[in-house]
């Protein structure tokens, strides 16, 4: 039976996992709490992934090793190295491929010379630090597998949206939007974005770790390009919710935020995302292993049922 490791507990880690098991294969969620879903052929293991022997051990025979883990946000230039180095050497030392889950941050902002969407061919060209520090996670990987040392791919997602997502969407606006609140938001809500559902990355992730084109390069997992007003009309419309009232933040309120939560002050980095479009081509995973993307009110009704 194929075993497959997947490292993290949040949503993307979750569908992966039930994904792999609902396919017959053998998975083990590995986390800090030992969370994950409750399946027959799932196994849920509390590790912290720094401890590479551990991690390596628990890997040992596995066919794909998926990293599906994040630290806090406003951490991640210190944080998320170490992490990542450690869940990499794990895949190295076993054998098994490596299965990055990762954003768009590190291509930074649109420079302009081309009106057209981004594909996995645009430099990695992010100013910020966040966006600096995805770059040099995926170069590592890669640098890991140009060697030989690892087959390594890294599927990118867009702002994660349905059943499961943790975002600034499912976070600011999904609650309010169906209860008729007033969201405050610090974005653009006219202004195209992309987003992801959280199924669709994980049926990214399932079917690149079955691919044999798939390694030395990152794919886009698919999304669906359109404004937070669009997603959050359309939540209400299928929740039979009050038509959405959205009000962008203020830079001052935004500046307030962050003087007692530094998350808030983490967010100025990625204002060429929310503020200006920022429109994203997933075609050619699409083209190549058919997963393509889901419409946006399938994917918002696993929220209201």
């Amino acid at each position: 039976m194929t075993f497959h490791v997947v490292v993290g507990r949040g949503g993307t880690a979750v569908a992966t996992a039930r994904l792999f098991a609902e396919a017959g294969d053998r998975v083990l969620v590995v986390s800090r709490t030992g969370g994950g879903p409750d399946h027959p052929l799932v196994e849920r293991i509390a590790l912290d992934a720094h401890d590479t022997a551990g991690l390596s051990r628990l890997s040992e025979g596995a066919e794909t090793v998926v990293n599906a883990v994040m630290t806090p946000y406003h951490t991640w230039p210190e944080t998320a190295p170490p992490l990542f180095g450690s869940i990499l050497a794990a895949a190295e030392r076993s054998g098994g491929n490596y299965v990055m889950l990762g954003n768009l941050y590190a291509y930074g902002p649109r420079d302009g010379s081309s009106d057209g969407p981004i594909t996995e061919d645009h430099p990695l060209a992010a100013t910020g630090p966040k966006g600096r520090v995805r770059a040099e996670l995926w170069l590592e990987a890669k640098e890991a597998h140009d060697a030989g040392r690892v087959r390594a791919t890294e599927v990118r997602g867009g702002q994660f949206i349905g059943a499961g997502a943790y975002s600034l969407f499912s976070l600011l606006v999904q609650p309010n939007v169906l209860a008729g609140r007033l969201s405050v938001v610090p974005a653009s809500p006219d202004t195209p974005h992309p987003y992801s559902a959280i199924g669709d990355v994980a049926r990214a992730i399932v079917a690149v770790s079955h691919g044999d084109r798939a390694w030395g390069r990152p794919w886009h997992a698919p999304v669906i390009n359109a404004s937070l007003r669009e997603v959050a009309e359309r939540l209400a419309a299928l929740a039979d919710a009050p038509v959405p009232r959205l009000e962008e933040m203020t830079e001052r309120e935004l500046t307030l935020l962050s003087l007692g939560d530094p998350f808030w002050g983490e967010l100025w980095e990625t204002e060429h995302m929310s503020h200006h479009p920022y429109p994203v081509d997933s075609s050619e995973l699409e083209a190549v292993f058919g997963v393509s993307p889901s419409r946006l009110d399938d994917v918002l009704k696993e929220i209201v049922v």
